[in-house]
C-alpha cells in the first residue's frame, strides 16, 4: 500500500487510509516517520474536537512528537542529508513577520503547526515538512528519544521563562510527561532541589525513582518556600496555591493550560514582587534538548509505558484514561498492525 496514516474522521474515531505520496519541493525534506508521542492535546482533539480556538472542522491527522529517517530532501537543504536520523520540530512559522524578525517564531501568527487546525500532523508513513524543522540525532538516540524531544523542550522552556537559576529550588506541580521533563529540565539546568506534586500515587513513583522529591498535592505541612514553580498540570487552583509557596522574588512559569481563570492571591503576589511567565510552546530548544538526552543528562527511563501500531491509534489515545500506569503512548506508524 502507499503513504498510510491514521486519520481522525470524527470525535473519537481514527481511520487508517492512504494519503498522496510524500514529496520533497524546494526547501523541504520527507521523514519516514518511525516513532510519535500522544500529547494531551492530541487527546483533547479526538475527544472534544478543538482546544481554545483551535477547532477540527474535517478530517485531521493527529502527531507532533515525532522522529524519523530523512528520505528525501529538495532543492537547496544543506541541514540535512537522507539517510539522517531526525527530531522534528513540529512548528513552522512563516519566517518574514515581525515576531520571526524579533527572534520569537514561536509568536509568529502564522505558525503552522503540525496536527493544529487545519494542519495535518505525524501520523503518517511518510511526512513533507521545512527542513529547517529537522534536527539531526547522534546514533546513540533512539527514536522513542527524539519524539521525547518535544516535550522536553516544553519544560526547557518553561525554566527559561521561569528564569531558572542555578541552585533554585524548583517546585513542579503535575507529575504527567510534561511535568516530570520539566522536572528533568530543571535538574539538568543546575536546580537546587526539584519537588514534584500530583494526585497520581504511581506517578509520583515514577518522580522518585528520577530522585525527586515527591509530594501528594494538598498535603504539604511545613511552610518551606521555593525560588521557581512549574505548573504542570492545568489542574484548576494549583497554580494559585503553587504561587503561594514561593518566596519574595519567586518566579512563576504556567505550562499547563487550564480551561478556567485562574483566581490569583494577588496580596501575597504583590508584597513579594513574585513574576508569573505564560509558556507557549518553545524556541530553539531542539539543539539543547537533543544534547540532554544523548549525554543523559537528562532521564528518560520510565516515561514511554505503551506501543501502538499505526492501526490502534484510537487505543493509543485513550489509554491515559484506561491504564493509571500510562504515562507516555507511542506510536509507530511504519507499524501497521
Amino acid at each position: 500500500m502507499g503513504n498510510l496514516a491514521a486519520v481522525m474522521t470524527g470525535l473519537n474515531t481514527i481511520a487508517v487510509q492512504e494519503r498522496p505520496e510524500a514529496t520533497a519541493g524546494p526547501g523541504e525534506a520527507v521523514v519516514s516517520v518511525i516513532a510519535v508521542g500522544v500529547c494531551g492535546s492530541d487527546v483533547s482533539y479526538f475527544r472534544n474536537g478543538r482546544i481554545g480556538p483551535y477547532v477540527i472542522d474535517g478530517d485531521i491527522i493527529l502527531g507532533h512528537e515525532a522522529a524519523g529517517e530523512v528520505v528525501a530532501i529538495g532543492e537547496g537543504v544543506t541541514n540535512v542529508a537522507v539517510g539522517d536520523r531526525v527530531a522534528i520540530e513540529p512548528s513552522v512559522p512563516d519566517w518574514t513577520c515581525a515576531q520571526c524578525r524579533a527572534g520569537r517564531y514561536h509568536l509568529c501568527p502564522n505558525l503552522r503547526f503540525l496536527a493544529t487546525p487545519p494542519v495535518d500532523g505525524a501520523l503518517i508513513q511518510r511526512l513533507t515538512i521545512d527542513a529547517r524543522t529537522l534536527f539531526p540525532m547522534p546514533d546513540s538516540m533512539t527514536f522513542e528519544e527524539g519524539a521525547l524531544a518535544e516535550p522536553l523542550s516544553v519544560g526547557l522552556w518553561g525554566c527559561h521563562r521561569a528564569g531558572l537559576r542555578p541552585g533554585d529550588d524548583v517546585l513542579v506541580t503535575g507529575a504527567g510527561p510534561v511535568g516530570l521533563l520539566a522536572a528533568e529540565s530543571a535538574k539538568a539546568l543546575g536546580a537546587g532541589t526539584v519537588t514534584v506534586t500530583d494526585v497520581s500515587e504511581p506517578r509520583l513513583a515514577l518522580a522518585a525513582a528520577h530522585g525527586f522529591a515527591t509530594e501528594l498535592s494538598g498535603t504539604a505541612t511545613d511552610e518551606r518556600t521555593f525560588d521557581v514553580l512549574l505548573e504542570c498540570s492545568g489542574a484548576p487552583g494549583v497554580l494559585a496555591e503553587g504561587l503561594e509557596r514561593l518566596g519574595p522574588a519567586g518566579r512563576a512559569a504556567v505550562i499547563g493550560i487550564s480551561k478556567t481563570n485562574a483566581d490569583l492571591p494577588l496580596h501575597t503576589l504583590n508584597w513579594n514582587e513574585i513574576t508569573i511567565a505564560t509558556v507557549s510552546r518553545y524556541q530553539n530548544t531542539w539543539p539543547l534538548a537533543i544534547a540532554l538526552i544523548s549525554s543523559g543528562r537528562v532521564n528518560l527511563s520510565g516515561v514511554h509505558t505503551h506501543s501502538f501500531p499505526l492501526s490502534r491509534t484510537a487505543d493509543a489515545l485513550a489509554v491515559g484514561t484506561t491504564d493509571p500506569t500510562a504515562v507516555k503512548a507511542i506510536i509507530y506508524p511504519q507499524d501497521v498492525g
